[in-house]
């Protein structure tokens, strides 16, 4: 059996995913980061992206998240992220027609977020 890590994605409103991971990829102020089980204790803050986790059984969980906070300690990672979707839930229609509208209206962060959720269905 490969190394596990035990992962939680949480929202401010619901838990998103739980489960057991062989990486995690998420972007931080400082960079994209991989986390892989035995990494270093990490604590940092997620910027807008999307996060990707390579499940134990092969698969692959994608979650467009904005904005929160990174933990790893003792193989148990926590993203705490204000809002998160997993690719799954977002709707491609919606959010391309909110990007129009926050182009239309340069609204820098809505067009951000609208760009997040189509990366995030796109690397699903």
């Amino acid at each position: 059996m490969a190394a596990e890590l035990h992962v939680e994605l949480v929202a401010a409103d619901r838990s998103v995913w739980s489960g057991e991971a062989t990486l995690v990829v998420a972007r931080t102020t400082s960079g994209d980061i991989g986390v892989m089980p035995g990494h270093q204790p990490l604590l940092g803050v997620l910027e807008s992206g999307p996060v990707t986790i390579r499940t134990s059984e092969g698969g692959t969980v994608v979650a467009a998240v904005h904005g929160g906070f990174i933990s790893f300690a003792d193989n148990k990672l926590s993203l705490l992220a204000e809002i998160a979707e997993l690719a799954d839930e977002i709707d491609v229609q919606r959010a391309e027609r909110a990007l129009e509208r926050a182009k239309a209206e340069e609204n820098a962060s809505a067009e951000r977020r609208a760009e997040v959720r189509l990366r995030a269905v796109a690397g699903h």
